[in-house]
């Protein structure tokens, strides 16, 4: 069953996934666009294979890119869905989705928040808190827009939302090298965020305790960041994997919790040193140091 909906991946070398993405969606919205970064892989044939439609712009960041899609893009559906080509739709949220628009039930609401079940070495990473995380990435056209962020982006919606109970699986690496590629350019840009000017942070979404599951979460977020430097990823991972229970998701689970819970963040602190570092020695203001460093 086709929904009123248009969903919108962003792409850059993605062969290896792309596919898997369009043909979990493919029976479910009106039309798949796709803006592509002049991938030089094979993710264009596919694409066509798809019946895609494909228009390619310039990357600078993934909230620039996802604002420019939506500014640019000619969308005649009502609702648009935000997906990364590693992302799937699964069958449950599909048929949550059916039920709704059936219903009429999204007439009451102006966005859906999802849930992302993330996939590592083939398992779901189910505990340590990282389930579920939540993105408002299916909202009503005209009415959301993506954060000015290079990392951690979330979609501001405006109106009532809605927590669906079902989820989009992310299988955001492809090996152990790969995930440490990404967060290794993931630490600089977290580290960028973190030095971000006011005027830059009235643009993001803000944190809220009393808020939805996206602003609870970006709450205790800012809450982390007012910890000591280096001795907060001591902490996090210890919660994490602890108190958290992350130990439950097996022999992935060690890795990916260390990885992302340790490693990850304590590389962030690096490189928030390394900005303020470079600014000292070249006596520039952090902001301008860490505005050069966000390309």
């Amino acid at each position: 069953m086709s929904l009123p909906i248009s969903a919108i991946i962003l792409t850059y070398n993605e062969e290896n996934t792309i596919g898997a993405c369009i043909e979990s969606i493919k029976d479910l919205v009106e039309d798949i666009f796709v803006v592509d970064s002049y991938s030089n892989d094979k993710t264009l044939e596919i694409l066509k294979e798809h019946q895609c439609k494909i228009f390619q712009n310039k990357f600078e960041n993934w909230s620039k890119q996802r604002n420019w899609a939506l500014e640019n893009l000619p969308i005649k559906t009502d609702w648009v869905l935000h997906l990364d080509a590693d992302h799937r739709v699964t069958s449950d949220l599909k048929n949550e989705l059916i039920q709704i628009f059936s219903s009429g039930e999204d007439k009451q609401y102006t966005g859906f928040l999802i849930s992302r079940k993330t996939i590592f070495m083939n398992r779901w990473i189910k505990h340590g808190g990282h389930y579920p995380v939540y993105h408002a990435v299916l909202f009503k056209r005209g009415l959301g827009k993506c954060e000015d962020a290079i990392y951690d982006q979330h979609f501001i919606v405006s109106g009532k939302l809605k927590v669906l109970c079902n989820d989009i699986e992310d299988h955001f690496t492809e090996s152990l090298s790969s995930f440490i590629e990404k967060h290794n350019k993931w630490a600089k840009f977290e580290a960028v965020n973190h030095f971000m000017g006011k005027e830059d942070r009235n643009n993001r979404m803000k944190g809220n305790l009393h808020g939805n599951p996206a602003e609870r979460r970006r709450y205790f977020k800012n809450l982390y960041f007012k910890f000591p430097i280096f001795i907060r990823p001591v902490f996090y991972f210890i919660y994490r994997f602890f108190i958290q229970f992350g130990f439950l998701d097996g022999i992935p689970g060690i890795i990916f919790h260390f990885m992302q819970g340790f490693w990850f963040r304590f590389l962030v602190d690096c490189r928030i040193c390394e900005i303020k570092f470079k600014a000292l020695i070249e006596r520039k203001d952090v902001q301008i140091v860490a505005k050069e460093l966000s390309v």
